[in-house]
């Protein structure tokens, strides 16, 4: 996977420098997903002058390539990121312990893509996460408050 990335970056003009190869292999050994500054955190013990705002830019690039998506974790300490493997998925992400799972199928059906292209409106991408609470969270009573239609 990470020679598709730095391929990408190459075939697209970017250049390939030893901090971006640093924050490849964080975002890579992270986990599925992973904050910013956990990404920080890694590639802060082989290059301690990178700083959090070089992550995000990286992060940006990546996302403009359609290599990395971001799930946004409302009231978390920072939205996760993860390596796109398997191409367009939505997200499930737990309202209290942040956890976020993907789903294997996207819900949104395509005549509802082409409905949102009217007025010549060109869609190229869509993201979508669901809110709620995991299974944990609901059971230990974390998540408490969330309405009936979410159990």
């Amino acid at each position: 996977m990470k020679e598709k990335l730095l391929d990408l970056l190459r075939g697209r003009g970017h250049k390939i420098t030893s901090q971006r190869r640093a924050i490849i292999d964080a975002l890579l050994a992270g986990g599925h997903f992973v904050t910013a500054q956990q990404i920080l955190d890694i590639v802060k013990q082989t290059h301690p002058d990178v700083s959090l705002d070089t992550v995000y830019r990286n992060l940006s690039l990546l996302m403009e390539l359609g290599a990395v998506d971001e799930i946004r974790t409302p009231n978390r300490d920072g939205n996760l990121f993860e390596v796109l493997t398997t191409g367009h998925h939505s997200h499930l992400v737990c309202l209290t312990c942040g956890r976020a799972k993907c789903l294997p199928f996207c819900p949104i059906k395509s005549s509802d893509m082409e409905q949102a292209g009217v007025d010549g409106f060109t869609v190229t991408s869509h993201s979508l996460e669901f809110y709620g609470y995991c299974r944990e969270c609901q059971t230990s009573g974390a998540g408490e408050g969330f309405s009936c239609c979410t159990k």
